[in-house]
């Protein structure tokens, strides 16, 4: 038996939705696909997996880099771009704050408004 399957969304938890899709939104230039209290969804404009936002009144945000008994990171976002520093200049204006711990020179860790560590990267 065969069936299909389409990666429709990634789906990060927050306490603001509305707020957590406004950063993403800020930087990545998408716009809202659909939206309501408890969800908001970003789609790029040319199709493709977007980024969904769900409400989650207990959440607790990811202690990057990962320590025993504290909250581990489920997943990450990577991002390629062509300036790391042109755009961390974007992503902090849109409300990341780099994060403390850098593993690689070519990336850079950030932390979204609630806290979700994501990369930016350059291809060497």
């Amino acid at each position: 038996m065969s069936t299909r399957f389409n990666l429709t969304s990634t789906v990060l938890d927050t306490p603001d939705p509305r707020g957590l899709a406004e950063f993403y939104r800020a930087f990545l230039g998408w716009p809202v696909a659909s939206e309501d209290p408890t969800w908001v969804t970003l789609r790029p404009e040319g199709g493709g997996a977007g980024l969904s936002f769900q409400l989650e009144p207990r959440y607790s945000p990811p202690i990057w880099p990962s320590r025993p008994d504290e909250q581990q990171m489920q997943l990450h976002l990577d991002f390629e771009v062509d300036d790391l520093e042109a755009t961390g200049a974007i992503v902090e204006a849109a409300g990341a704050v780099l994060a403390e711990f850098q593993p690689q020179d070519d990336t850079r860790v950030y932390l979204d408004p609630a806290g979700h560590p994501f990369c930016l990267w350059v291809r060497t």
